[in-house]
């Protein structure tokens, strides 16, 4: 078993589409409308384009939205994005326009920021050192 897709629900799929490729790097992998109003939209790495895909999935229910919103106003982040360099993302995105609601953070070997995704979510960029990952059974 692993995982071939996430989802991340956004309040916008075209400009979800746009934040997720044109600030964050992303390449678009599958776009087929499923429906009047919605697609089966994905996104995957460039570094891993037949790895792990993320779908933009619409907000179709209330609860959805209810979700987003309250760990948004948590400060609360949906989903995490590993980096090799914190700073230097934070640093290119910044430059592109992208919204941050937590500046690089060092806690003892894992360094995060957190951004604003333009459509409903807090993301969290991560990068831990690699001798730190826990001894399991």
């Amino acid at each position: 078993m692993k995982a071939q897709w996430i989802s991340i629900l956004v309040d916008d799929q075209a400009r979800a589409l746009k934040f997720y490729t044109d600030r964050l790097g992303f390449i678009p992998k599958v776009d087929v409308p499923v429906g009047d109003d919605f697609r089966w939209l994905t996104v995957v790495s460039p570094e891993a384009p037949d790895g792990v895909e993320i779908v933009l999935e619409p907000k179709g229910h209330p609860a959805a939205n209810d979700f987003t919103s309250a760990l948004k106003a948590d400060g609360i982040p949906l989903n995490q994005f590993a980096v090799e360099d914190v700073q230097a993302e934070y640093d290119r995105l910044s430059k592109l326009g992208v919204t941050f609601t937590q500046e690089p953070t060092t806690m003892g070997p894992v360094t995060t920021a957190v951004l604003d995704d333009t459509v409903g979510n807090l993301i969290q960029l991560i990068h831990q050192e690699e001798d730190t990952e826990p001894d399991l059974p």
